[in-house]
């Protein structure tokens, strides 16, 4: 026997004869009584398998058994296992169950985008997200009405003594909460739960998209005053009789294709009474003017 087995076979020991003595002195403190009590059991089993007795040969085929519990492998078995803690479809990674028809998701989704308008990789990962919290809220409702369901099957002998239908029918009611009142009130936390979290990914979305419509509207902006800048350029160029280039003045367009883009933009003008987009029209433009 090791070192540590025989220690530990001591503190045992110890203990057997610490309360013993304490059954004694509890034995005698009730009247004297000095019947035979029934014996101690030390319920801790011995230390045979620790690493000082163990041998070498039974180490290795433990490990090696080891190796047979690992879990599935296999892409189905492991599609089952991420299924295991699936039960409402309410939580989890799980957005469309075994029972959800796929086709009704995916319209739910193609309509949850059209109404978003996602433009950007941010903006569609948080509309995804929005479609499926959705698609979790639309469980809530037929949940809580399985729970009443199962409990008027279960419930519906109580009470038989109640004459009036209307009471008796509250009384059940009743009932049934009070039975199911732990899984109706996870259902409500649920649902709080998912419709904070659609809040806040609305709100991110709405200020992702406000962002880009501001940095888009700079944008415009700042091309309303490069075209500015260009007919003024031009305009004087026309006064003085001077030739030059738009490229020497930094413009990624070229006089002809302003030429172009001013003589539609004023037609454009006088019948919207707003300009054509530039960087639209020299792609247009430009795709027109490539040999075929």
């Amino acid at each position: 026997m090791s070192n540590r087995a025989t220690r530990r076979a001591a503190e045992r020991q110890a203990k057997l004869a610490v309360n013993a003595t304490k059954v004694m002195t509890a034995s005698a403190s009730a009247g004297g009584n000095t019947d035979p009590q029934p014996p101690i059991v030390d319920f801790e089993p011995p230390d045979n398998h620790s690493e000082d007795n163990i041998s070498d040969a039974r180490l290795n085929a433990n490990r090696a058994n080891a190796q047979h519990s690992t879990g599935p492998r296999t892409k189905t078995g492991k599609a089952k296992s991420s299924m295991n803690a699936v039960k409402t479809g309410l939580t989890g990674r799980t957005v469309v169950l075994p029972t959800d028809d796929a086709e009704a998701y995916q319209q739910h989704l193609n309509r949850i985008l059209d109404d978003l308008g996602p433009a950007t990789g941010k903006e569609s990962a948080l509309a995804q997200c929005i479609a499926d919290t959705e698609w979790r809220l639309l469980r809530i409702a037929p949940l809580e009405a399985s729970i009443y369901a199962i409990g008027r099957i279960k419930l519906a002998d109580l009470y038989p003594e109640e004459t009036n239908l209307a009471n008796r029918e509250a009384l059940i009611q009743g009932e049934i909460f009070i039975t199911y009142r732990r899984d109706l009130c996870n259902l409500a936390l649920q649902e709080r739960r998912l419709r904070n979290q659609r809040q806040a990914d609305l709100a991110e979305l709405k200020a992702f998209q406000q962002e880009r419509a501001d940095k888009e509207k700079e944008e415009k902006q700042k091309r309303q005053n490069e075209i500015r800048r260009a007919d003024k350029i031009h305009d004087n160029a026309r006064k003085y009789e001077i030739k030059f280039d738009f490229a020497e003045f930094g413009f990624d367009f070229s006089l002809a294709e302003y030429l172009a883009y001013r003589a539609k933009n004023c037609d454009y003008y006088r019948l919207t009474e707003t300009h054509l987009d530039l960087d639209n029209f020299l792609s247009t433009y430009r795709k027109e003017q490539k040999p075929a």
